[in-house]
């Protein structure tokens, strides 16, 4: 069982070592795509919460070719580290949103690279097409293919109110496109957003155990500037009501206790740039400090992932 091991939860670096025998770097990519939710053709502004630039690289930029941003993160991360294999993590903004034959073309440039071993591929569940998928079907044969759809929420009203422009059905609907295509899926969620209740928060962990995922990431809602929110967060405050951290590392071990105990945890927090950072500051707690904090508190509390996970209530 999970919890008699080091580790109360499936973690994503077990995962990766016993997926490739070895560490793997992810090298994000920008290709310069927009989404349906800025460029007018469903909304404009994009997501209340977004700004692209707090969790860019410096060496992503879209005016480079995918192979040059994947030569200059090779060159960046393996000065730091004797990594062997390298994933291309097409990161910025709506990965799969432009014209089919510039999509494949941009994949497969970055699986010609001779050190990239795979492709993560960051979307929105309404931007997802049968050609697509059969596409990178194909690919999943011959290298590691990962999917990852910006669920956010399960919410509706908190898909609406962030406008992100499309719905919970939407989210389900990608999923079962994607699901037995040899690809991983994976899904993002967004703990804290406006207006959801503790309880509803928590429900994200019953409703996301129900969707054929693989991998899960997830992260606090952080307020950064240049978005909506950054404006909303002065004029209506009261729309807010953000974690400490003490409170987050309490929340987190009980939505793992609630978590289906197949899903691979990838992360529970984000680190936006100090200088990009306006709410909430947790006097610079790093990634590694939250997780052995998690670690720590799920031992104390004999909490492991599934421990609450009621598979009747998953029917």
């Amino acid at each position: 069982m999970i919890h008699k091991g080091e580790k109360r939860y499936n973690n994503y670096s077990t995962y990766i070592k016993n997926t490739f025998g070895e560490r793997v770097q992810k090298i994000s990519i920008n290709i310069g795509f927009s989404c349906p939710n800025r460029d007018g053709t469903k909304g404009v502004g994009g997501c209340t919460y977004c700004n692209i630039g707090s969790y860019t690289p410096l060496y992503c930029k879209p005016k480079k070719s995918v192979t040059n941003q994947l030569d200059e993160g090779i060159a960046f991360f393996s000065s730091k580290y004797k990594t062997q294999k390298y994933l291309a993590y097409f990161q910025s903004y709506t990965n799969t949103y432009a014209e089919l034959d510039l999509v494949k073309s941009l994949y497969a440039e970055a699986v010609s690279h001779p050190d990239i071993v795979g492709l993560v591929i960051g979307t929105r569940p309404d931007c997802i097409s049968p050609e697509l998928l059969d596409f990178l079907e194909k690919l999943a044969k011959d290298y590691y293919i990962s999917l990852e759809f910006g669920v956010e929420s399960t919410l509706d009203k908190s898909l609406m109110i962030t406008n992100r422009c499309h719905t919970y059905k939407d989210t389900i609907d990608a999923y079962e496109l994607s699901k037995n295509r040899g690809i991983e899926l994976g899904a993002h969620l967004i703990i804290g957003l406006p207006g959801e209740t503790r309880e509803e928060m928590l429900n994200h962990a019953v409703e996301i155990s129900k969707l054929p995922i693989d991998l899960l990431k997830l992260h606090q809602l952080q307020i950064v500037k240049g978005t909506e929110m950054a404006k909303q967060i002065v004029t209506t405050p009261e729309m807010f009501n953000l974690f400490t951290a003490n409170e987050y590392i309490e929340f987190i071990t009980k939505f793992i206790s609630m978590l289906r105990p197949d899903i691979i945890l990838e992360r529970f927090i984000s680190e936006s740039p100090k200088n990009m950072l306006i709410a909430p500051k947790w006097r610079g707690m790093k990634n590694f400090e939250f997780v052995a904090k998690v670690d720590k508190l799920l031992k104390a509390k004999d909490i492991w992932q599934g421990k609450e996970w009621n598979i009747d209530r998953e029917a």
